[in-house]
Parts: structure tokens; C-alpha cells; sequence
């Protein structure tokens, strides 16, 4: 089996091995796959956390598939996953470490809607160099190191070769007319207030880490989030769309930042943007 042995956190992460960060962070979304699949069929008994978020076995299965595919194709990287964080089991804090969602959309997931991703990224010094986020439900793929790309994938395949998957790329902002997509799930009032302020010609919704794919390959322009979020669910879906060209800043305008170990990997309120200059005009 190939290995990639990323650069410590000393060296650099050039633009090769991000693409390849990339291309097997989408293979182990793939590989979990079929795990997901088969539990959203059937049905499953959902749990609580003891934050109150729920949790089922399809977030167990995928986790379990995807922290043995890491070993195997990225060994000695640090990760922080959705599910082993829970119990506490996280690593120490570091510059250079993998976030990994196994089902991020779990309400969506419930709900057959079909709109619910699995989540991997490479963060180096608090920023998502590389990552994945897959919808096998829709069999939807976007990837990115150095660039982004998109396309179709069944559960179980193997990644599709570059002569297949497309380049994607976010579109420079209208003067008038904004896209914004929201929280299929999480409305709130300071989403809509802000909303207020801008030039919006068309709302959307969409679950999951969607959103930002949607923003990456120009499909939207503006998604706005305050409400509570972790790193796990936002960076795989910010490492593609800042591939794409994008940005996504916190409430305070700055650069949005990963590693809050002391913070439990718990995020603040951000805004993703298609066309940062449209974010400097705030």
C-alpha cells in the first residue's frame, strides 16, 4: 500500500503533497462509503452525547474505516475524529494534524434527505491545506490540496483519475443579486440579520459541509453560520473552497483558525465567502 510521509511540522507542505493530502483524504471518504450506505437503508437507533448531539452507528462504522485507512496511508499524523473526541481521546495538541467527521449532517442523515457528508482535512498551522468532503447519498465528490476539484462517485469506488474529476472554482461576486446559502438545520436570528445587509437575490439551504462546496464551485456566494460549530465540521468543506479561491473569516474578520484544543475544537461564528473581495467590502 503507498504511503505518503508528510513533512513535519518544520518543513514544508508543498503543492504535491497537498494534492496527494487531498487524493487520500477523498479515497477514505469513498472507502467509508458503503458503512454509511448500508446503516442509512436500513435504519438505525440513535443516541445521544453528552453534549446532546446525536449519534448512530453509521458515525461509528465510518470513523472506524477511515482512522484505519489514515494509519495506513498517512501513519504518524496526528487526528482528531468526531466520535473517539467525544470519549476524549484526542491527541496532544500539535502544528500539523488531520480533522475527520465521519457523518456530519447526522440530522440530515435521519431525516432521508440525503444531505449529509463525511469530512477529512490536513490542517498545518491552524489552516486546511488539503481535504474531502463526500456525499455518497447524492455520490458527490469534492477534493482539494493546491487545487479543487469535483466529481460523481458511487460508495465503494475508487477514486476517479484527473482525466475525469473536473477543476472547480469560485465565481467572482455579482454587484447585485448575492446567493446566500444557510443551515438547512441551524436558522437563527443573527443569520437572517445579517442577510439583511446585503444585496441577496436568492436564498438556498442545503446540510452538512454542502454549503461550502456549493460556494467553491459557484453555485452561491455568501454562507453566514453563528451558531455553535465544531472544527471538524467546517474544515474538510474550507479546505476545498479556499482551493477554490474562497474564504471563510471569523465574526471579527479575521482568518478563521484550527487547533483550539484548549477550546475542546470548538469553533465561534464565521462567514465563508465565493469572492473574498466581496467579504473586504463589509
Amino acid at each position: 500500500m503507498h504511503t505518503l510521509s508528510v513533512p513535519t511540522a518544520g518543513d514544508r507542505l508543498d503543492d504535491r503533497d497537498r494534492d496527494e493530502v487531498g487524493e487520500i483524504c477523498a479515497a477514505l471518504t469513498l472507502e467509508a462509503g458503503p458503512a454509511v450506505m448500508e446503516v442509512y437503508g436500513r435504519g438505525c437507533h440513535v443516541r445521544r452525547k453528552a453534549d446532546a448531539s446525536p449519534v448512530c452507528e453509521a458515525d461509528e462504522r465510518a470513523e472506524g474505516i477511515i482512522l484505519e485507512g489514515l494509519r495506513r496511508r498517512l501513519p504518524g499524523v496526528a487526528v482528531v475524529a468526531e466520535e473517539s473526541a467525544s470519549r476524549g481521546d484526542t491527541p496532544a495538541p500539535c502544528d500539523r494534524f488531520i480533522l475527520v467527521d465521519p457523518l456530519d449532517g447526522t440530522r440530515e442523515f435521519l431525516n432521508h434527505n440525503g444531505e449529509f457528508t463525511l469530512n477529512i482535512a490536513l490542517v498545518k498551522e491552524g489552516v486546511p491545506v488539503a481535504g474531502a468532503v463526500y456525499a455518497p447519498a447524492i455520490a458527490r465528490l469534492w477534493y482539494a490540496g493546491h487545487h479543487a476539484f469535483a466529481c460523481e462517485a458511487t460508495p465503494g469506488a475508487a477514486l476517479p483519475g484527473r482525466s475525469v474529476v473536473r477543476p472547480i472554482h469560485a465565481r467572482p461576486a455579482p454587484a447585485n443579486g448575492l446567493v446566500a446559502i444557510a443551515s438547512r438545520s441551524h436558522a437563527d436570528p443573527q443569520t437572517e440579520a445579517f442577510l439583511e445587509r446585503l444585496p441577496i437575490g436568492e436564498r438556498r439551504c442545503a446540510g452538512s459541509s454542502l454549503k461550502f462546496c456549493l460556494l467553491a464551485q459557484g453555485e452561491a456566494d455568501v454562507y453566514p453560520r453563528f451558531g455553535p460549530t465544531m472544527e471538524w465540521d467546517t474544515a474538510a468543506g474550507e479546505a476545498v473552497l479556499r482551493a477554490a479561491g474562497g474564504t471563510v473569516e471569523g465574526c471579527d474578520h479575521r482568518p478563521f483558525k484550527y487547533g483550539k484544543s484548549k477550546a475542546q475544537y470548538r469553533n465561534g461564528g464565521f462567514i465563508a465567502w465565493g469572492d473574498p473581495e466581496r467579504a473586504r467590502m463589509l
